[in-house]
């Protein structure tokens, strides 16, 4: 699996990591909320955590699950910088944690490493949505339906 680092130029890397701290999370913590200030971003070292999203009157809805190598975090990046989804700490988990302010600030002050940056979490952010769709349509697409799977999708 490629990872967001793999993804990044060396330099845009570097500048990137430079701006990171290691940081030890307990299984079962909620890390946030939605529509929670999205001040910071982590790059899951190992562990496993659940997306989630609040159903009313209902257990929240888990909507995926990440874990070594993967973002836990793109809301920091797009006003009006708040959580879209919620999580939560299955298993321990070991992140690196950045601070996301400094890193828009990075992001300005150098265009090269803020467009790596840009790429790099927009190709997480299709990915996950092209996730979000595959789980959509085998929650919804009619079972045992005539239409081929290749067109459903």
């Amino acid at each position: 699996m490629t990872t967001l680092l793999d993804e990044m130029e060396p330099e845009a890397r570097q500048a990137l990591l430079a701006h990171a701290h290691r940081v030890d999370i307990p299984a079962g913590t909620r890390i946030f909320k939605e529509r929670q200030r999205a001040d910071r971003f982590w790059i899951i070292e190992n562990g496993t955590v659940d997306l989630d999203l609040h159903v009313p009157g209902h257990k929240a809805a888990v909507v995926d699950t990440l874990g070594s190598g993967e973002l836990l975090g793109w809301s920091w990046m797009v006003p009006p910088y708040s959580w879209h989804l919620g999580a939560v700490t299955t298993h321990p988990v070991r992140a690196l944690e950045f601070d996301a302010e400094a890193v828009r600030k990075l992001c300005d002050e150098n265009a090269a490493v803020g467009r790596c940056i840009s790429t790099a979490v927009a190709a997480v952010i299709a990915r996950r949505l092209d996730s979000a769709r595959t789980r959509i349509l085998d929650l919804f697409a009619p079972h045992h339906s005539d239409m081929p799977l290749a067109y459903a999708r």
